[in-house]
């Protein structure tokens, strides 16, 4: 196939320009590494993060670092679908990269956490684009049955990044001084030049893939609405712990949030084929139930994701490093799952027993991860990373392989920024409530077992005594609450004083893990009861 042939213009509803397996695997080797910035900084500062907000005096605000970027990823991410239908793949793709790196370049010299959340919010309108745009083109060149197989490595990249990236943000983060700076702020840094080399190959290989223009207008109203519905919402759930979940502001925000929402939903049903999300592709059985599936394991996973480092790092009293070096055993299934069931669903068409055993083993994992507390061993702990990995291997590619499997071609690339939007949405929901409600039972666990403690003679007397009066300063308030903002005193402090904080910290993850079980136990059932069993099309 020549490259004229590859890039000549198709007839809508006619079948795509099939490469071959060794053009598609050129394609891929682009996209991941582009697929790998984005899913790599949405992991990436999980191991680093309590580091960072001590060094930047805000440790209850850390939920906005990661939310920052989830929310704008979330609104960027049905945008960058209707742009890459209208003008291609690859200068959209391009556009992401350049905005993810000017973000990245501004996180590096941040200088306060509400500073820090904005530049990665920026950051976020290209790493929205990052992850979702690689899915698409695989699917423009692909047959559904033949996805699967392609689809795996994307998984297995984004759970590498899912290690790799606490991992890699534990090293740079217990470095105090590298190269004249923090050791944390390269975490942000590093990503300039591999952006610049992810420029330079997706140029390259991404000129061998066909588009079909599609005239459609610009969705601004749509795009509007849709910030003025989730914006204040996701909002909420990161400050409803601190400004009441039923206090006037939080209701004000609700109000907002559902306004907005409904506006979206009548001007994208007045848009027609030009929605952002066009609703007509919700009556497609398989997609609608492909995005529901996609929010609520969202909710569950990226939870997780940000919660298990705080656990080890904070009860278990791990360094950054050692926090990434610990999640090893998420990687290893992770690997091995995604490429099983890749080659499984290629050669048989079937994937819903996959879908349905990848959900069970998020719930396992919940389940173990809400037993955890300060004397858990870390092969137990391990336990839940194994069926964590497994579970990202089995579910995440045939999720996305459920909400494409019978949308129209020519509605791809909407159809798949719709299955992120609905993702990175559950993942939102997840990292700001999770957090919040870590945060919000965290100072009265650790208050009631502080004052508990100090009923014995010896603890008060081992509080009274050098270090641990001199790390208690300014952590102990007059009213008897805590000052949880740095957390940095847990490592000075005497193992007897330290326990009442670690057992108020590993109650609270607790009710947090509780809540992620309960979520990914519905979606289980969901994709046991609902999702058919379909046999994918080799064609």
């Amino acid at each position: 196939m020549t490259s004229s042939q590859a890039t000549a213009p198709q007839a809508a509803g006619d079948p795509p320009t099939r490469l071959t397996h060794r053009q598609v695997v050129t394609v891929l080797s682009g996209l991941m590494i582009g697929m790998f910035l984005g899913a790599l900084d949405q992991t990436v500062i999980s191991s680093a993060l309590r580091t960072i907000a001590d060094d930047l005096d805000g440790l209850t605000a850390q939920a906005w670092v990661t939310t920052a970027y989830l929310i704008t990823g979330t609104i960027a991410t049905p945008l960058y679908g209707k742009l890459s239908d209208i003008y291609g793949r690859r200068p959209v793709y391009l556009v992401a990269i350049v905005l993810f790196a000017v973000g990245s370049l501004l996180c590096g010299f941040a200088t306060s956490m509400y500073q820090l959340a904005a530049f990665r919010a920026l950051q976020g309108l290209g790493g929205g684009g990052l992850m979702s745009l690689a899915m698409t083109v695989i699917a423009d060149i692909t047959s559904p049955r033949e996805r699967g197989r392609y689809q795996g490595f994307f998984m297995a990249v984004f759970g590498t990044a899912s290690v790799v990236g606490p991992l890699l943000g534990g090293l740079l983060a217990g470095q105090e001084n590298l190269l004249g700076m923090a050791g944390w702020r390269w975490i942000f840094l590093l990503n300039v030049p591999l952006s610049v080399v992810a420029m330079a190959v997706i140029t390259r290989v991404l000129r061998q893939l066909p588009h079909q223009p599609v005239r459609h207008r610009l969705d601004y109203a749509g795009a509007a609405a849709l910030v003025v519905g989730l914006v204040p919402l996701l909002t909420v759930a990161e400050q409803g712990r601190t400004w009441g979940w039923g206090s006037a502001r939080s209701v004000a925000m609700y109000l907002v949030g559902a306004v907005g929402l409904v506006a979206f939903v009548l001007i994208e049903r007045r848009m027609g084929d030009a929605a952002l999300l066009p609703l007509r592709l919700f009556r497609i059985r398989t997609f609608r139930l492909g995005n529901i599936l996609h929010f609520m394991v969202g909710i569950g996973m990226f939870g997780a994701m940000t919660t298990l480092p705080l656990y080890l790092q904070l009860v278990q009293g791990m360094s950054p490093i050692a926090a990434g070096l610990a999640t090893l055993p998420t990687i290893a299934a992770n690997l091995a799952v995604t490429l099983l069931v890749g080659r499984l669903i290629s050669r048989t068409g079937r994937f819903k027993v996959h879908l349905v055993a990848g959900i069970g083993s998020f719930v396992v994992a919940m389940g173990v991860y809400a037993t955890l507390d300060v004397d858990t061993p870390l092969w137990y702990t391990a336990i839940g990373m194994v069926f964590v990995g497994a579970g990202m291997g089995a579910a995440m590619q045939t999720l996305t392989t459920l909400a494409q499997s019978e949308v129209p071609r020519q509605d791809m690339g909407a159809a798949t920024a719709s299955v992120n939007f609905f993702r990175s949405n559950g993942g939102t929901v997840g990292a700001a409530a999770f957090l919040s409600i870590l945060f919000s039972l965290a100072g009265g666990r650790i208050t009631d077992r502080l004052a508990g403690a100090l009923g014995d003679p010896s603890f008060r007397a081992a509080t009274e005594q050098a270090p641990n009066a001199e790390a208690l300063e300014g952590v102990l308030r007059a009213d008897g609450s805590v000052n949880l903002e740095d957390s940095t005193f847990l490592g000075v402090l005497d193992p007897e004083v330290a326990r009442p904080f670690l057992e108020g910290y590993a109650s609270s993850m607790q009710v947090v893990f509780l809540t992620g079980a309960a979520v990914t136990l519905v979606a289980f059932v969901v994709a046991a009861l609902r999702v058919p069993n379909l046999k994918l099309s080799d064609k």
